[in-house]
């Protein structure tokens, strides 16, 4: 079964080595062969989308709000139920060396910062910057140039 998973992402990243924009989804911290190809079959044609928001609907990463009788102080956000296609994309669970590089710490430590006590933040927050990664995957692919980490505006 080893051998098989080896030879099945070997297959994988030959084939990703095809697309130019491969190598530019290689430069951004946390992206290796596995969620690169994920972007890739996802995004596939960066030209076909019009507009970041099209990009994180197609992912699944729009937030809704589960709200069912409660005022939206107290509404929970929750993934739509769209979210099939990257449902372990970069910084959608708790273990991932995604969001330990420290560019990415520091970034979504800010995002936190000052709203720590609020009902489902963090999981909020994981999602809203995995949907931040995609659109800067997006914009490398269309742009076709590696990752400045000036995109997350880091201080």
């Amino acid at each position: 079964m080893r051998e098989q998973i080896v030879e099945v992402e070997e297959v994988i990243q030959q084939i990703c080595e095809q697309f130019p924009s491969y190598e530019h989804l290689l430069s951004i911290p946390g992206f290796g062969p596995y969620v690169a190809s994920k972007v890739l079959a996802t995004i596939a044609d960066p030209q076909r989308f019009d507009s970041a928001k099209q990009v994180i609907r197609t992912s699944g990463y729009d937030l809704c709000a589960d709200r069912s009788g409660k005022r939206s102080d107290q509404a929970v956000p929750v993934i739509s139920k769209k979210a099939t296609v990257n449902s372990d994309m970069p910084s959608t669970s708790g273990h991932d060396r995604f969001l330990k590089t420290s560019l990415l710490m520091a970034y979504f430590a800010r995002m936190l910062q000052g709203r720590e006590r609020e009902q489902g933040i963090r999981t909020k927050m994981r999602v809203k910057l995995a949907a931040k990664m995609l659109v800067i995957a997006w914009t490398l692919m269309k742009k076709g140039e590696p990752f400045n980490p000036e995109y997350l505006n880091v201080q």
